[in-house]
């Protein structure tokens, strides 16, 4: 099921490259596009119209008082993780924006965190022929042992452009 919106079409030239600089050159691009998730250094591993997988390593910018990566930090890696994977689908002439973030934190986190959000090809189909609506996007957050340590859910919605 082919996208023809600009960020799909970047991203495919992205994933063209060597395997190699792929995360590299997405967290680049993805950083320019929401300057926060750029600013505390999201690395992004794999994005496809049906998966996205994003690394945030535990730094001192993302640290909570425990050195643990901050509630608020894991808060952003879920919302990337579904913003992007999602604003891969809608078509150019709709706009995306969050509307509902569901967080519930279920373990101390120890180490890098993981968020990986996917959608099943009905919902992608939904997103991609409804003009105007919302969905629910799961996302798993793992650590740097791969325990699940945060369970989230984010509601995206999407009207058309105004003219």
């Amino acid at each position: 099921m082919s996208t023809n919106n600009r960020l799909s079409r970047l991203v495919g030239k992205i994933n063209s490259l060597p395997q190699g600089l792929r995360p590299l050159a997405l967290s680049l691009v993805m950083g320019r596009v929401i300057p926060f998730a750029g600013t505390a250094g999201t690395r992004v591993m794999e994005l496809t119209p049906q998966k996205c997988v994003i690394v945030m390593r535990n730094k001192k910018k993302v640290q909570n008082h425990i050195g643990s990566v901050h509630a608020a930090a894991m808060g952003l890696l879920a919302e990337s993780a579904t913003g992007f994977m999602t604003g891969m689908s809608v078509p150019d002439n709709r706009i995306i924006v969050i509307r509902s973030m569901t967080l519930e934190y279920l373990k101390r986190a120890s180490g890098d965190m993981t968020a990986t959000a996917t959608f099943s090809d009905e919902q992608l189909a939904y997103v991609k022929n409804t003009d105007k609506g919302d969905i629910e996007v799961p996302v798993v957050i793992t650590d740097g042992t791969g325990t699940e340590t945060v369970k989230a859910t984010m509601i995206w919605a999407w009207t058309p452009k105004k003219a």
